[in-house]
C-alpha cells in the first residue's frame, strides 16, 4: 500500500539586498565586481529531489588544500521546527573531494534575522589533488530541509545577533 505524502512549504529563498552582497563578496574574495544580477535562487533539479541547488555568482578555482568562502547572495525564510542543511553536490564530492569545512552547514531559522540578512555563506575546501574549477552559475553545494525537535531539558532562549560562525 501506498501513502500520498503531502510536502508542506515551510520555507522562502530570497536574495539579501545589493549592498549586504557586494560587502561579503569583497570581504571574503576582494572581488568589487557587480556580480548581483548573477544570483540565482536555489532550485530543485527534479520534482523528485530533495535538495535545492545553490549556483555560485561567481568564478573561481580551489587549489588542493585551499579553502573559500563563497558568498550565495541568497537567504532563507524558515519555519521554526526546520533547518536548512548544506551539503556538497555529491558530484563535486565523488569526483574532485570537494567538502564543506564543517562538513555539513546549519541554517538556522533564526539565522534569517542575523546581523548579516542571513547571508549564506559556504566554506568549502578542496581536499583533492587537482584544481576545482567553478564556473559563474555552476551548481556547487544543494541544501535540504529537515525538521527537528527539542529535548525536554530545552532552556535556552537567547538573540542570535551574528552572522556566519556567530553562536561559536
Amino acid at each position: 500500500m501506498f501513502v500520498k505524502l503531502i510536502l508542506m512549504k515551510i520555507a522562502k529563498f530570497e536574495k539579501v539586498s545589493q549592498k549586504q552582497f557586494k560587502t561579503d563578496l569583497k570581504a571574503l574574495l576582494g572581488n568589487e565586481e557587480d556580480h548581483y544580477a548573477d544570483i540565482v535562487l536555489p532550485a530543485r533539479a527534479t520534482k523528485g529531489s530533495a535538495g535545492y541547488d545553490f549556483v555560485s555568482p561567481v568564478d573561481f578555482i580551489l587549489k588542493p588544500e585551499e579553502t573559500v568562502k563563497i558568498p550565495t547572495g541568497i537567504r532563507c525564510r524558515i519555519d521554526d521546527g526546520y533547518v536548512l542543511q548544506i551539503y556538497p553536490r555529491s558530484s563535486l564530492g565523488f569526483k574532485y573531494q570537494m567538502a564543506l569545512m564543517n562538513t555539513v552547514g546549519i541554517i538556522d531559522s533564526d539565522y534569517y534575522n542575523a546581523d548579516n540578512e542571513g547571508h549564506i555563506i559556504c566554506a568549502i575546501v578542496n581536499k583533492g589533488d587537482r584544481d576545482i574549477i567553478i564556473k559563474k552559475g555552476d551548481r556547487f553545494v544543494q541544501g535540504i530541509f529537515v525538521q527537528y525537535y527539542l529535548a525536554e531539558e530545552e532552556g535556552n532562549a537567547a538573540e542570535r545577533h551574528g552572522g556566519f560562525g556567530s553562536t561559536n
